[in-house]
């Protein structure tokens, strides 16, 4: 019977299991607690190339790590060097942080002084509830270290950690503003990318990640345990936690990068190569290396991952960085692949919220509305619709109504009668909310990359000044914007995400790829936050909340379910739909109303313009404004201010 990767233990000790194909020989390296070794045994080559060995008398708490023996020859993918420590793919917890230094790329060069050291965990197994989220709710970015690293009452020793994120002042901001599930950014342990530390950065958003199970020291200091008891204080809380997790490459880059793990173990098994060139690595991520995720160890290794975070800490749900990465093989991306088929159909995980970013850069790599049902697609192309709308763009009427819809253009394929659209307008790269009705241009000066990096194309404006300003006037206009474009997004049908500290107006200066910012640019300022723009947050979080339109997926039916009107009060005809520069807008939808338990309409109205307009509304309905007031008088028309969304209910 084949032996289960990683560490086993046992009664009297512990079984260490490693994969490689292509070593002529494995040793382990145990250490004591202040980093020596102590031993360095060799091990056995047994079924599946899985290299094994027990140690009698192994406890939780024992460090460990690899050495491989065999040849090295980069040009054909073979990076054996003994000297090299290398950290177990299926590490749970790393009793340091990794940290970037060119010996680790240098053959012959000894790294047992620059490796973190694997630690021996037991598992504290939990029944995992159902998932707290459920399709339709709202999603909260969260970067863990900047989100709390400024907060007034999170201790200063728990700030940027995993378990600042149930301090009693962050959960109530996350109720006060109806966060149904919070997303964290990567928690797994990463190391900077090489050409980082010469900057004086660091990264600071974890996308580079060495090993997929264990989480990062920094953020983590209390490991799986820590995870674990800020996911069940969150739960208490009716909130959900979803993990955003990078399985598409390793923090061992290009051929120039560091060996750590894969690349030492079993590189031309766990990295994709081009065909016929073992020595040159597919590079479909951007980063320098692809994960080979159709292998059958990388596919147990990530279905394995996906079971720990649920069984151990009780994860609701992931996000899948690249995640057209995990579907590829190598003709290209399989939507009903092996892979992808088991994550949805392991018994741990079948109930779980899975959410794909549906794009990578290699060939065939932009998927929306292609991954298979359950699976929430981010919809990239609903983001930058509703901000070409409001920026004024000719020809988006039609493009806000198929956004407000659920993009049926796109999630109808093969007969879907539903959306599984994640609509959102920012997220952690490119710019902030407030940056994108605040800068034209971005700013990434402070990189080190000549503003090179990052998207140049952003649907932006900055409303009369770049950048920062003290005009009161400008600052009006881009709250009235920032109000507008929140107000859109929780009207859309779907699944709708926020980034965390975009309900009040936080800034990046414009930088648009602050992945390397672990500093003031990214962290974010609560003292600094737009009170009035997180109250209006909440009131349309109640207003989705409310209704129940908002919660249902099904695609409109055109059979009174949603009438589209003209400022007229007419059904939109065919002309305005195709006037370049129409800028308003009316959505009433059938809904039921949770406030009074009775069938309501209820009508979005959208003033793009930069005046007033007056809507009329259908005369057989008595319609009263939903606002933060609540209360106002009947009326039949409607005075939509200036780049603003008015909500009216008609009974």
């Amino acid at each position: 019977m084949p032996f289960a990767s990683g560490v086993t233990l046992t009664a009297t000790g512990a079984t260490f299991v490693v994969r490689s194909s292509e070593a002529t020989k494995l040793h382990l390296c145990l250490f004591d607690q202040t980093g020596r070794e102590t031993d360095r045994l060799p091990m056995t080559r047994g079924e599946d190339d899985l290299h094994h060995l027990f140690v009698e008398g192994i406890a939780p708490g024992a460090r460990y790590g690899y050495r491989a023996e065999g040849t090295y020859a980069p040009d054909d993918g073979l990076w054996f060097d003994p000297a090299k420590l290398l950290v177990d793919p299926y590490a749970k917890e790393l009793d340091r942080p990794f940290r970037y230094d060119p010996l680790l790329s240098k053959f012959g060069a000894d790294t047992q002084h620059l490796v973190p050291r694997a630690i021996v965990t037991r598992d504290t197994a939990i029944k995992p509830a159902a998932p707290v989220f459920r399709p339709g709710g709202f999603i909260y970015e969260v970067a863990v270290r900047p989100f709390t690293m400024l907060h007034p009452d999170v201790p200063e020793a728990q700030r940027g950690t995993i378990a600042a994120l149930a301090h009693p002042s962050i959960i109530a901001h996350l109720k006060r503003i109806g966060v149904d599930a919070i997303e964290l950014m990567p928690i797994t342990a990463w190391i900077d990318e090489r050409h980082l530390p010469p900057l004086g950065l660091t990264n600071g958003w974890g996308y580079n990640p060495v090993v997929f199970m264990a989480l990062d020291p920094r953020l983590a200091p209390g490991g799986i345990a820590e995870l674990r008891d800020t996911v069940a204080k969150l739960h208490e809380q009716g909130i959900g936690v979803i993990l955003d997790l990078v399985f598409n490459h390793t923090g061992e880059s290009d051929r120039f990068g560091p060996t750590l793990s894969m690349r030492g173990l079993d590189n031309r098994s766990m990295l994709r190569h081009v065909p016929g060139q073992p020595g040159t690595l597919v590079n479909d991520t951007g980063t320098g290396n692809t994960v080979a995720c159709d292998h059958p160890y990388v596919r147990q290794l990530i279905i394995d991952t996906l079971r720990h975070f649920v069984l151990h800490a009780g994860i609701d749900g992931f996000r899948f960085d690249l995640a057209p990465i995990i579907g590829r093989t190598a003709t290209g991306f399989e939507a009903h692949g092996e892979t992808l088929k088991g994550m949805l159909e392991d018994d741990v995980l079948r109930d779980r919220i899975m959410i794909a970013e549906p794009w990578d850069i290699g060939p065939g790599g932009y998927q929306l509305g292609n991954f298979p049902a359950p699976f929430l697609e981010w919809n990239d192309r609903a983001r930058d619709d509703l901000r070409c709308y409001w920026r004024g763009d000719h020809y988006k009427t039609g493009a806000l109504a198929s956004a407000l819809s659920g993009s049926s253009d796109i999630f109808a394929r093969n007969n879907a009668t539903a959306t599984r659209s994640v609509n959102f307008l920012a997220a952690h790269d490119g710019f902030t909310l407030n940056d994108l009705v605040s800068y034209a241009g971005k700013h990434n000066e402070a990189n080190g990359e000549d503003n090179r990096d990052g998207h140049n194309e952003n649907h932006s404006w900055n409303n009369g000044t770049e950048g920062e300003t003290s005009d009161p006037a400008i600052i009006a206009r881009r709250r009235a914007d920032l109000k507008a474009l929140i107000s859109t997004l929780f009207a859309t049908r779907g699944t709708v995400m926020l980034t965390a500290g975009d309900e009040g107006g936080r800034s990046q200066r414009g930088n648009n790829n602050a992945y390397c910012q672990d500093n003031a640019i990214t962290w974010v300022d609560w003292a600094s936050l737009d009170e009035d723009l997180i109250a209006h947050t909440a009131f349309v979080l109640k207003l989705r909340k409310r209704f129940s339109v908002f919660s249902q997926f099904a695609f409109f039916k055109g059979d009174g379910d949603v009438t589209w009107i003209a400022p007229s009060g007419q059904p939109m005809s065919v002309s305005d739909w195709e006037t370049p520069d129409f800028a308003t807008l009316g959505m009433i939808l059938e809904t039921d109303d949770a406030k009074t338990g009775k069938q309501i309409r209820l009508a979005l109205l959208f003033n793009r313009a930069q005046s007033e307009q007056t809507f009329s509304l259908p005369a057989d309905a008595t319609w009263r404004q939903v606002d933060e007031n609540e209360g106002s008088e009947p009326q039949n028309q409607a005075r939509v201010p200036a780049r603003s969304v008015s909500f009216l209910v008609g009974n």
